[in-house]
C-alpha cells in the first residue's frame, strides 16, 4: 500500500525560465541514469533479494526515486513556464516543443526516449546490488555534470539535494552488499552465488 503525501520531498521554487537547463535536466527524468530508471530497477529487483531487510531497502529507495522523479519533473516544468516563441528557438527547445509542447516526457538530454533496456533485474543479489552501486555513482556523476552547467541558485539548490541522496543510496547499497557477503566464507573474495556454485564457499 502506497501513501502519497501531496508535497515534494524537497522544495522546488524556480523563478526564472531557462529552456537550456530544462533540456539538460531532462536527463534525470528519462535518461539511462535517471530517476525513472532507478525506480524501476529497484522496485523490480527487490523480489529476489535474500532477506526482508534488503527487500525493504530496495522498496524504500525505489519509492524515494519516484519522489525524485517528481522533483526533477517539477524543475523542468518550472524552467519551461511561460516561454516565448523566441526563447523556444533561441535555446533549441523548439524540437522538444513540437513533439511535447512543454509537457513532461521521459527522455534523455539528447532526446532518446526512456527504455527498460536501461536497467537490469537479474534475480541474483550480487549481480543486482553491484549494478545498483554503479547506478548510484552514475546518477551522482550526472548531477555533478548538471551542477557544472547551472548558474541559477534556485536550480542548484534542489539539484545538490538530489545529488546528496545518490551518495546516501550508494552507502545503503554498500551495506546491503556487505550483508550478502557476510553469509559467505571470509576468505572468499570472489562474489558468486553459493546456491548455484557449491564450491563458492570453499574458494580461497
Amino acid at each position: 500500500m502506497w501513501v502519497y503525501e501531496k508535497k515534494l520531498q524537497y522544495p522546488v521554487n524556480i523563478k526564472k525560465p531557462d529552456p537550456r537547463m530544462a533540456q539538460i535536466i531532462c536527463a534525470q527524468i528519462g535518461g539511462p541514469d535517471g530517476e525513472l530508471t532507478a525506480a524501476m530497477r529497484y522496485l523490480n529487483q527487490r523480489y529476489a533479494m535474500p532477506t526482508d531487510k534488503i527487500k525493504g531497502l530496495l522498496t524504500d529507495i525505489g519509492t524515494e526515486e519516484l519522489a525524485h522523479l517528481e522533483m526533477v519533473s517539477a524543475i523542468v516544468f518550472q524552467l519551461t513556464r511561460d516561454l516565448s516563441e523566441e526563447d523556444l528557438k533561441k535555446y533549441g527547445f523548439d524540437k522538444y516543443f513540437v513533439d511535447h509542447t512543454t509537457g513532461i516526457y521521459p527522455a534523455s538530454a539528447s532526446g532518446v526516449p526512456f527504455t527498460a533496456a536501461y536497467f537490469q533485474s537479474k534475480g541474483d543479489a550480487f549481480a543486482d546490488l553491484t549494478e545498483d552501486l554503479a547506478a548510484e555513482q552514475k546518477a551522482r556523476a550526472t548531477y555533478d555534470n548538471i551542477l557544472r552547467l547551472a548558474d541559477d541558485p534556485d536550480v542548484i539548490d534542489p539539484i545538490r539535494y538530489l545529488r546528496q541522496r545518490e551518495v546516501v543510496h550508494f552507502q545503503r547499497f554498500g551495506e546491503a552488499m556487505r550483508m550478502v557477503q557476510d553469509k559467505m566464507n571470509a576468505k572468499n573474495f570472489y562474489a558468486c552465488n553459493p546456491s548455484f556454485d557449491k564450491n563458492c564457499m570453499k574458494r580461497k
